[in-house]
């Protein structure tokens, strides 16, 4: 699973995920991709869950790239814990999603095997996604 070697703060606030996606909206190394249509976190394991159904399906044909990192913390407090005495410890490590950013990008296969393989990975994620071409994602900004 994903998580930073090292990180200056150990536990973070939760933030806000107003807005849309102004860096890694475009795709830069594959063919094809998946697009976030709306905000979220998805989990390191949600990642790692959506590669491996990718991999499988193109029988490690094709190239794939993982877009986006999980380098935000969130901690829990154990259950049965009493409001108060601190934050609670890093359960989990998450990527902050916007819509618009490009998650995951494959190339190298035909445009079928793609779109079937990304279709199965959208299934593991949390949120909303679009499947695009590098042609459809340039065509559609100007």
């Amino acid at each position: 699973m994903l998580l930073p070697k090292r990180v200056k703060h150990r536990k973070q606030f939760r933030g806000s995920m107003k807005g849309k996606a102004l860096s890694g909206n475009q795709i830069t190394y594959g063919e094809y991709g998946i697009v976030a249509a709306e905000p979220c976190w998805i989990k390191s394991n949600q990642i790692e869950a959506a590669r491996v159904a990718m991999t499988r399906y193109i029988k490690r044909g094709g190239q794939v790239w993982i877009k986006i990192f999980p380098d935000k913390p969130v901690t829990t407090k154990p259950l049965g814990t009493r409001m108060g005495s601190g934050k609670g410890s890093v359960e989990y490590w998450v990527a902050v999603v916007k819509p618009g950013r490009v998650m995951f990008e494959i190339a190298g296969v035909s445009e079928e095997v793609a779109k079937e393989a990304l279709r199965l990975a959208t299934h593991k994620l949390p949120c909303k996604c679009k499947i695009v071409s590098k042609a459809e994602l340039e065509g559609g900004d100007n």
